[in-house]
């Protein structure tokens, strides 16, 4: 248990998330890495560059921050230190509690995120240089995918975890492993 908590602490070094663009104008895939509390450039001017496409057809610009980069290492860090408590207390019980706030927090972040990027790819400026349009007539949105890869005009955009969310994924799958543990040895006392 107290293992797992601590692994949640990489979130604080790695990048959670990352978003890849490829296009064959770009030799150098561009990308953003995004940790808990920043974006940050996958290669130097990336983001100037996302963002200078994106003006074309009317994308608003990759904040510098966001609300939630205030919220998320506050959260982290409130459940790593209850993690490393809980722990301590050995009861297998909240071990199983920790987990479930700990996977419903993850839950409403991706679906913070999914919102983020809805956003993002949808709330289009009327004044764009460039408007394009779907099949049926509808303004076409540019919301990279939440996982996976997906086309978006001439560019492949990719979306996958990184190293800090393997890392808290490693963690809760040790915290749920511990339930599993005490709650066996205290069966067998």
């Amino acid at each position: 248990m107290i293992i797992g908590s601590l692994l949640l602490l990489g979130l604080f070094i790695f990048p959670l998330w990352n978003i890849t663009l490829e296009a064959p104008q770009y030799p150098i895939p561009l990308g953003m890495d995004i940790h808990i509390n920043k974006f940050v450039d996958t290669h130097e001017f990336d983001i100037k560059n996302i963002n200078l496409m994106n003006h074309y057809v009317g994308m608003q610009y990759i904040p510098e921050t966001i609300p939630e980069f205030k919220i998320f290492p506050w959260a982290i860090g409130i459940m790593v230190v209850l993690g490393v408590i809980i722990g301590f207390l050995g009861n297998y019980k909240l071990f199983l509690v920790w987990f479930v706030i700990m996977t419903l927090l993850g839950v409403a972040g991706m679906y913070d995120f999914y919102l983020w990027e809805y956003d993002y790819g949808h709330n289009l400026s009327a004044k764009a240089i460039m408007n394009f349009k779907n099949p049926d007539g509808t303004v076409m949105g540019f919301q990279p995918p939440l996982f996976g890869s997906k086309d978006i005009l001439n560019f492949k955009a990719h979306s996958y975890p990184r190293l800090g969310a393997y890392f808290m994924f490693l963690g809760m799958f040790l915290t749920f492993m511990a339930f599993f543990v005490g709650k066996k040895e205290a069966k067998s006392k």
